[in-house]
């Protein structure tokens, strides 16, 4: 279990919600415009055409004033593209937060699909509920399963087969908060996906050299790094996206939502997608 933990995580934990996720290998075949160029064995996207049903659930009229604000930063929509999330689809958001990401793939894989929406205890004591629970009650949201588990072991035996997990912007607090094993979080992950799934994390980018080093003081994780971690599980790195990156941004100030103040939402973040053999 996670003890106490500074302000500076609460506020962090704020913007656990998320984006991301590359086109599947055969973007025609799912109707995702994405483009890019190839490097190496890894696919670099740089620009992705939202389909008119992607932006009508980014422009819906019932989702809330909070999370609309939000998406100038966020850009939903392109991620949600870039994604290819479809109808159907079984997915999880690890570390869900307040639920802005687990709505936005609620609706996407709509009635007929599911999302595990992952907290911790801790989380939802001291930081998700009451709002978390609201979010969950709410009828476009029945296809959400609440799941409160710790992040070593984050997914339920039943979450199985699953065509993407995503991890936005919570991935670095996992080097501080006490008692996380990242390497059984990522491993659990693997178990969960089905083969060809995909492990999505979105992160904000540290500098060149500074490794894991400044996760907890300014909330930044230099990008190769989570790769490394993840690429140790066992997973393959399939693509990256250029969409949240943000070339003005010097990568040397706090990230974290409320300590960012007017510059939240312009941090340079880095979007990985890693696909189970």
């Amino acid at each position: 279990m996670m003890k106490s933990i500074s302000f500076t995580a609460l506020v962090l934990l704020a913007v656990a919600c998320g984006d991301g996720l590359p086109p599947p290998v055969d973007p025609s075949a799912k109707g995702v415009p994405a483009k890019g160029a190839e490097r190496g064995a890894v696919k670099h996207v740089t620009n992705v055409e939202v389909p008119v049903a992607i932006r009508a659930i980014v422009d819906a009229p019932d989702r809330d004033a909070d999370d609309k604000a939000l998406d100038a930063g966020r850009k939903p929509a392109e991620l949600l593209a870039f994604a290819g999330v479809q109808p159907g689809m079984k997915v999880a958001d690890i570390a869900a937060g307040r639920g802005y990401t687990s709505e936005l793939l609620a609706r996407a894989v709509g009635p007929s699909g599911v999302v595990y929406g992952h907290n911790t205890a801790w989380i939802v004591e001291k930081f998700a509920d009451p709002a978390w629970s609201a979010r969950l009650a709410k009828p476009i949201n029945k296809n959400v399963v609440k799941v409160t588990r710790e992040l070593d072991d984050p997914l339920p035996p039943e979450a199985k087969d699953l065509d993407a997990v995503f991890m936005v912007l919570v991935y670095h607090d996992t080097y501080w908060f006490e008692g996380v094993d990242r390497a059984k979080m990522n491993a659990a992950i693997m178990r969960a996906l089905k083969p060809g799934g995909q492990y999505v994390v979105v992160d904000h980018s540290g500098r060149a050299g500074t490794g894991a080093s400044e996760v907890k003081t300014i909330h930044r994780i230099e990008e190769s790094a989570l790769e490394k971690d993840i690429l140790a599980a066992g997973f393959e790195l399939a693509a990256d996206a250029s969409f949240l990156r943000s070339p003005a941004d010097t990568r040397d100030w706090n990230a974290a939502p409320f300590a960012a103040g007017q510059k939240r939402g312009t941090s340079d973040r880095f979007v990985l997608s890693f696909v189970k053999p």
